[in-house]
């Protein structure tokens, strides 16, 4: 079919009227997906991978600027009675009311993580056929002559037109946009219609609301909402025409794929302490080091929830030690982390050499807001005044060591 969008065109383009009852529940599936993109870090949004169908298939320019997209329900409707001209009900004449208010869908992955997914229903439009051509309907006029306020291209308040319309002489396809709360559109016959208008499908214009990928986990996560479609339900078109199912589900799939990496820099396994300025004070002047330090680099790109902490070769309550086996001494050595912006504890506040600990508190959650990609953080290392001063013995020769392993963990529960 074709499109025009001058009103007071007559194309010559027929419509199929015939319609099969459906079988089942309609249902449809909603996919959207998420993966962190380099070149565009601050976009952390799902991509509806659903291609459209219908009215924003055939009129995307309509539908792309305000973030729309359709689905075919083949759901027939059929007429039960006739339409009455100037009829005073709305309900017995052309009609729509949808659930244009925003509703929540509850999304879980197989570790039981959950977040909200929103949907509203923003457009409606019909494959309507007559059993009449709009000649004999209108006793020789035209769509326009047909409904109060003009063709249903022109959408009756609250709802708004599109601009496009594809029409023949027994059948008129039209969409109209739903705004938020909008309540029952609907036109009223100028005409007397016989029994025998239908409608093959109907197409529904949706918009999501989706959660931000960068506080999920990776994985798949589900969850469906289930419509009523009929007189009275969530799906409206008035007490004349009546579907041939009741039921419309939207089922969600979305994923979610992180990247999480850390790499240390060539060399930046081993740390060796040292007083800040070195050691010329103390081996030239006799000057004790107040204490002894190291700063480490590292390149992190993130976009997904992590915690930290460490594991020590040697231990000194909730800190690693470091162990000088001759004396058999051992003194605490303190971890702290400095994340590069974007990443924030649970509270939302700049992590700024926090200390690590074996047991992770403190640690428990930092966030990205955008996708970090190799974006520069700090280990600090330092073993504080009290320890060092018991290391430095006059007359003996010691060497502290000890591993630390810093661990980076994405499986937050």
């Amino acid at each position: 079919m074709s499109f025009f969008s001058a009103p007071g065109i007559r194309p010559w383009i027929g419509l199929l009227t015939l319609f099969s009852i459906a079988a089942a529940a309609e249902v449809h599936n909603i996919d959207a997906t998420f993966e962190p993109d380099f070149a565009n870090p601050q976009k952390n949004q799902f991509k509806n991978q659903t291609q459209s169908e219908g009215f924003c298939r055939q009129a995307p320019g309509a539908c792309e600027p305000i973030g729309l997209f359709s689905l075919i329900a083949r759901i027939p409707f059929a007429a039960n009675a006739p339409i009455q001209a100037n009829h005073a009900d709305p309900r017995r004449g052309g009609m729509a009311k949808v659930p244009s208010n925003w509703s929540t869908v509850s999304v879980t992955n197989a570790s039981g993580d959950t977040h909200i997914v929103e949907v509203r229903i923003a457009g409606i439009g019909h494959e309507a056929g007559f059993p009449l051509s709009v000649g004999e309907l209108t006793g020789g006029g035209w769509w326009d002559d047909l409904w109060e306020g003009g063709a249903w291209v022109y959408a009756p308040p609250p709802c708004l037109g599109v601009g496009t319309v594809t029409a023949g002489h027994h059948g008129y396809n039209s969409f109209w946009r739903v705004p938020e709360g909008a309540g029952t559109c609907a036109k009223k016959a100028l005409f007397d219609i016989p029994v025998g208008m239908n409608y093959q499908y109907f197409v529904y214009a949706y918009e999501l609301r989706t959660p931000d990928p960068l506080k999920m986990d990776a994985g798949d996560y589900t969850g469906s909402i289930t419509y009523t479609v009929g007189p009275n339900m969530d799906f409206d078109m008035g007490d004349v025409m009546i579907p041939s199912d009741s039921m419309l589900t939207l089922n969600f799939n979305l994923k979610v794929t992180h990247t999480m990496k850390v790499d240390i820099p060539p060399g930046g396994n081993r740390v060796v302490l040292e007083p800040l300025g070195g050691w010329q004070s103390w081996l030239n002047q006799g000057r004790k080091p107040t204490r002894l330090m190291r700063d480490q680099t590292f390149n992190i790109s993130a976009s997904s929830r992590f915690r930290m902490n460490i594991e020590c070769e040697y231990v000194m309550g909730n800190n690693c030690a470091l162990w000088e086996s001759t004396a058999g001494h051992g003194v605490p050595l303190e971890v702290s982390v400095t994340l590069p912006n974007g990443l924030t504890d649970s509270a939302g506040q700049p992590v700024k050499r926090r200390r690590l600990w074996r047991d992770g508190s403190g640690t428990e959650l930092f966030q990205p807001g955008f996708y970090l990609d190799r974006k520069v953080g700090t280990l600090h290392f330092e073993v504080a005044r009290d320890a060092v001063d018991e290391m430095l013995k006059d007359g003996y020769a010691r060497s502290y060591s000890g591993n630390v392993t810093v661990i980076w963990d994405s499986e937050v529960s």
